[in-house]
């Protein structure tokens, strides 16, 4: 497609072109100059590590797009596609033709973008997909990736990356960790200590059946509250040994009940006897494990992450059937700010506060957000609590730029440490490209419109270390980032 005229000599712009998004000078000079060439630290994924390990070939694009994909499997199912084409046991091919046709009804949709991009960026594919180009452009993606230039540790080359962080439950032997390392393969890939399931108390069948399995895992019998800590202590310490640096906890809220030692001793005698505790022990637990983790990142001096907000499973016979993570989750509107500044004043008041990333979901608590983390911010080291990125529901053109407008709004959009994918997908780093530019289309159309000074050189070091310098200093990369060859101009 051409650029085509329009009236008044104004000039339709290409699809996706290399501007795409950039909407002034200033912000193109950003992009081009500053943002675009800097290296990938995706410090929160879901990247399964096995993949990794083993170097694998996707057997087509299917399986490197479509499986495991909640994102595209919504949107399918809103455009009335049947759950065979998305879950079920559709021939892969099908599910692609599926997916393409749904991608144009995807029009303002942050997919309609992903898609192309990952088609461009991987694949050197410019055509639009839709059910004509379907086949054609399976085929072409299919054939590429059986390439061993197409193997998955090609792919996160190809992306620039040089450090990303999987997400591992407590009893993850880090196996697939250990034989990356060994192989040399020079981006780092790391833990990272995400406990949930230790807190997940709800049911006392499935607790006891993870507590068996943390036994094998930490070799220590559970008879007591203190074994139990123990053990996981026993794993959060080999987490460490295996280079963890960060802590993660998906929660609702923030819990911070107040309990005493007593009381998460008897809820725990109580759920190990296979009782179901009450809503208010599990409250009271859940707020005991939140602190006692906090410490102990605190300790070791690790980055903790809570991404909060999300209301899960919220179709019972879809859970029923598909499981857990198939797409059936949404926005909560828990009150978050006041257990918040309870659990973190907890910590701040005994000096125990450690690095801390707060993602949010629900974006009519943004300010709630940047305002909580400049509470506890005490100047020990720049940007300690992050109002994190865009996060899930919100990592789209429109929850960035709200992100970001309420993080400059209320503390130091230059002291922010950027983009994760949060995904399970090997396609899924243009998201990375996606933000950079709508940060540098953000700070160019200020500098067009006279809001900053016309100092691109100052302004393009902010972007730099937005996109990856903060970064790097924040979760203290440096010893394991080859830094030879990077453009680094502001650490």
């Amino acid at each position: 497609m051409q650029n085509s005229p329009l009236g008044d000599g104004g000039i339709m712009k290409k699809f996706l072109n290399k501007n795409f998004l950039l909407q002034t000078d200033p912000s193109q000079a950003l992009y081009h100059d500053y943002a675009k060439e800097m290296p990938i630290i995706d410090y929160h994924c879901h990247l399964p590590p096995d993949q990794i390990a083993d170097d694998i070939n996707f057997k087509n694009i299917s399986h490197a797009w479509l499986h495991g994909d909640h994102y595209k499997w919504r949107a399918m199912r809103i455009n009335g596609i049947e759950e065979k084409y998305c879950t079920g046991n559709a021939s892969d091919f099908e599910k692609f033709q599926k997916w393409a046709e749904t991608v144009p009804y995807t029009l303002r949709n942050p997919l309609y973008h992903w898609t192309h991009l990952e088609l461009q960026r991987y694949f050197d594919v410019d055509e639009v997909l839709n059910a004509k180009s379907a086949k054609k452009i399976y085929e072409t993606c299919t054939e590429q990736l059986q390439t061993k230039e197409f193997s998955v540790r090609n792919l996160m080359r190809r992306m620039n990356i040089k450090v990303v962080c999987t997400t591992d439950d407590p009893i993850d032997s880090l196996e697939h960790h250990q034989r990356i390392k060994e192989d040399g393969f020079e981006i780092k890939v790391l833990p990272a200590f995400r406990p949930d399931k230790s807190m997940n108390v709800d049911d006392a069948a499935i607790f006891n059946d993870y507590l068996g399995k943390l036994e094998a895992a930490s070799n220590i019998s559970i008879t007591s509250f203190t074994n139990y800590l123990d053990a996981l202590k026993n794993r959060h310490d080999f987490f460490a040994t295996m280079g963890c640096a960060i802590s993660d906890h998906g929660v609702e809220q923030i819990y911070s009940e107040d309990y005493t030692d007593a009381e998460i001793e008897s809820s725990f005698y109580k759920i190990r006897s296979g009782h179901n505790l009450s809503i208010e022990e599990i409250l009271k637990f859940r707020s005991a494990m939140l602190h006692i983790f906090a410490i102990w990142d605190w300790e070791k001096g690790w980055v903790q992450q809570y991404h909060f907000g999300a209301l899960r499973n919220n179709n019972s016979r879809a859970l029923k059937n598909l499981g857990p993570d198939t797409g059936w989750d949404s926005i909560g509107d828990f009150p978050q700010s006041r257990s918040m500044a309870k659990f973190f004043d907890r910590l701040d008041s005994t000096n125990q506060l450690a690095k801390t990333i707060l993602y949010n979901l629900n974006p009519a608590d943004n300010e709630l957000i940047a305002t909580m983390a400049g509470n506890f911010n005490d100047g020990s080291f720049p940007g300690k609590i992050q109002f994190g990125s865009g996060w899930w529901f919100l990592d789209q053109k429109d929850g960035m730029i709200r992100q970001m407008n309420a993080l400059s709004n209320m503390g130091l959009l230059s002291r922010f440490v950027g983009m994760i994918t949060d995904s399970r997908s090997f396609l899924s780093f243009p998201r990375h490209e996606y933000f950079r530019r709508i940060l540098c289309n953000l700070l160019g159309e200020e500098i067009e419109n006279g809001e900053l000074p016309n100092d691109i050189e100052w302004t393009g070091r902010v972007v730099q270390d937005i996109c990856y310098n903060n970064a790097l200093s924040y979760f203290n990369l440096q010893s394991v980032v080859s830094m030879k060859k990077e453009k680094l101009n502001h650490l």
